[in-house]
């Protein structure tokens, strides 16, 4: 994993520091956080997530929400968000719709007419870009654009399928397949865009996760320059951040489990990983290298014979510096590949134990 955090001299003797080591969060400006799995779950927060992120705007770092969630209003988000006890006002969220809208507005006349296939989050972002939303294709719309929406018609639908047959330019706000739920995963929009994407045998440009343009409208919007990318999902929060350059922390409260990050390829690889929110205030706790393989906490990993070898050599040993090690090795022996479930999942079974 990478480690590199940047710090300087005076962030090194930080008060929050454990055995002389910083904590993860000192090293960066500002957080671009997920918000499903990450700081809430439904309508319930993740636990530790409001203390940590409390924590973390009293240390003067900026906090942008940025979710691909674009079914509700960033005002409607925050009201969430505060409710829980989360520090967050309308500006702090940024959401795929925006970042859509932004880039419709980029390339079409300001007034031009745009059919929304989702709900009032994307009808208001489009119009704080000075975008017309309409919601017929006989209104001639220029663009289409898809977001989620838990009352999506089969009528509105149609009426996508019709506009981007007459040659509306086709955006879709995110391609996640799936979103989590207190209940489990449910259909996102990445599966609902499939109907439009069907019928007309034409595939949308993606303005969310992990795509550029919403990490773009995160950094134009909270002014970062050293940000930290935190996300529960590899295919979207992680690769995101891989792609832009950026750094990026996983956390275990979503959809994303050991063996995933274990058998992760390389654009779906965190610089850190943490069990939740809670991490930001602890040292990162970088795998060091141990002969031939990689030491974290108390945990020994290495990478031989096609195999992931797990020994914890502390009874106290916390399962995540286990994981950490694990991948450590497991990413170096693999290298561009990636390792096959059968080739790690023995010695996974020694994080529970």
């Amino acid at each position: 994993m990478r480690g590199e955090t940047g710090m300087t001299d005076t962030e090194t003797r930080d008060p929050e520091a454990s055995d002389g080591e910083p904590p993860l969060i000192a090293g960066y400006d500002a957080l671009l956080l997920d918000l499903d799995g990450v700081v809430y779950l439904g309508r319930g927060a993740v636990p530790g997530a409001p203390e940590s992120l409390s924590r973390a705007a009293e240390r003067g770092v900026r906090l942008a929400y940025v979710t691909n969630n674009a079914s509700r209003t960033p005002a409607a988000i925050a009201d969430h968000l505060a409710a829980l006890g989360v520090p967050a006002t309308p500006e702090d969220v940024v959401t795929s719709a925006q970042a859509a809208a932004r880039l419709v507005a980029e390339r079409v006349p300001a007034g031009s007419p745009v059919l929304v296939v989702g709900g009032m989050g994307l009808r208001q972002a489009l119009r704080a870009r000075g975008l017309r939303p309409v919601s017929t294709a006989a209104e001639n719309p220029v663009a289409v654009v898809q977001g989620m929406s838990p009352d999506l018609s089969y009528p509105l639908l149609a009426e996508g399928v019709l506009a981007v047959r007459r040659g509306a330019w086709f955006v879709a706000t995110n391609g996640d397949h799936t979103m989590p739920t207190q209940r489990g995963e449910l259909p996102g929009n990445g599966s609902m865009v499939r109907v439009i994407a069907t019928a007309t045998g034409v595939e949308p440009v993606m303005a969310g996760k992990p795509e550029p343009p919403l990490h773009r409208e995160s950094i134009l919007r909270t002014g970062a320059r050293r940000p930290l990318i935190v996300g529960d999902r590899l295919d979207t929060d992680i690769a995101g951040a891989n792609r832009a350059g950026a750094d990026s922390l996983l956390v275990l409260t979503g959809v994303t489990t050991p063996l995933d990050v274990l058998t992760a390829e390389p654009i779906h690889r965190p610089t850190h990983i943490a069990a939740d929110l809670r991490g930001l205030h602890r040292p990162a706790a970088t795998p060091v290298r141990d002969g031939s393989g990689w030491r974290c906490g108390g945990w020994l990993a290495r990478w031989a014979d096609g195999r992931l070898h797990l020994d914890r050599e502390a009874a106290a040993a916390d399962p995540i510096d286990g994981l950490r090690a694990s991948c450590a090795a497991v990413w170096e022996g693999v290298g561009a590949g990636r390792a096959d479930d059968d080739a790690v999942k023995a010695a996974l079974a020694a994080l529970d134990g």
